[in-house]
């Protein structure tokens, strides 16, 4: 794999006249084409201010941000070819569904790109084939969709732009159990078809471990890990220093741990859990045989 998203030295500092807020300290690092990458922090951490950096949404006061080597902000008129390559998902992106039918509103961003008639046409159909919607759906007003419905076509306006990178900030917030897997499975989906970096923004780490190949953890504006799941969560103390805890599922393996069962390490989620539990069953059910 090679480097995608490269991001150097970059800071960033709020200021509403009277005080001075700094949201990014110094932040540097490299994301490969193909990852899907998740970002933690606790509330104020700097999660949401750094992805809008990425796409051009807030422009960067001090550093460097590059899309596959091209400097985003060296020639500002061209910051829109970057945010079609940058797909960004708001919190809640339901909210901002706005047109007559869920059609008009996936073609929405393909209709600022540009594109032809047909191309939008194609683009729009895919999107909504992609997240589930059937071509029937795409008459009827977003408005008339349950919640899960209504992100997948929010999630699909942004797909129809064929982003090289999409970003998702919490996009299971709000959902139950079915619509973030849901969800999650979209995720893991395009990743694999269109072979695009992901980064996936969360305060919650039972979402982030069961998709995320690295992860950054975000404190204070500043860039504290970016590592593997496993070394990630290896630390519940670290952790606690961040305001953070470990995944439920870990959280119970290392209960097990305590109480005598031997689980291995590096159980991080749901999955991990029911199958170390499985393979000592059995093994269990071998011996008595």
């Amino acid at each position: 794999m090679s480097s995608f998203v490269s991001v150097r030295n970059l800071s960033h500092t709020y200021s509403d006249g009277a005080t001075n807020t700094v949201a990014l300290h110094d932040i540097s690092f490299d994301i490969n084409k193909g990852e899907i990458i998740g970002i933690v922090g606790h509330t104020g951490s700097g999660k949401s201010t750094l992805v809008q950096h990425l796409n051009g949404l807030i422009k960067c006061e001090k550093g460097h941000i590059f899309i596959n080597g091209e400097d985003i902000w060296e020639n500002p008129k061209n910051i829109s070819k970057f945010r079609y390559k940058v797909g960004l998902v708001f919190q809640y992106p339901e909210y901002q569904l706005f047109e007559e039918t869920a059609y008009k509103d996936i073609a929405y961003g393909p209709k600022n790109m540009g594109l032809d008639e047909n191309e939008i046409n194609s683009r729009v159909r895919q999107a909504a084939e992609f997240v589930g919607l059937k071509d029937y759906m795409l008459d009827q007003s977003p408005f008339d969709f349950s919640g899960g419905q209504k992100r997948r076509i929010a999630i699909a306006g942004v797909l129809a732009m064929k982003p090289e990178v999409l970003i998702l900030d919490e996009p299971s917030a709000g959902l139950d159990p079915k619509g973030r897997d849901r969800i999650f499975s979209l995720i893991n989906a395009y990743r694999e078809k269109t072979g695009a970096t992901v980064i996936v923004v969360s305060h919650n780490m039972n979402d982030i471990v069961e998709v995320a190949d690295r992860i950054m953890v975000m404190h204070r504006g500043e860039l504290k890990e970016f590592d593997t799941p496993e070394r990630i969560f290896e630390s519940a103390d670290k952790l606690k220093s961040y305001s953070l805890d470990l995944p439920a599922a870990a959280k119970i393996a290392d209960g097990l741990r305590k109480n005598g069962v031997d689980i291995p390490k590096g159980v991080l989620s749901v999955n991990d859990l029911s199958d170390a539990l499985l393979k000592i069953i059995s093994k269990e059910g071998s011996i008595d045989e």
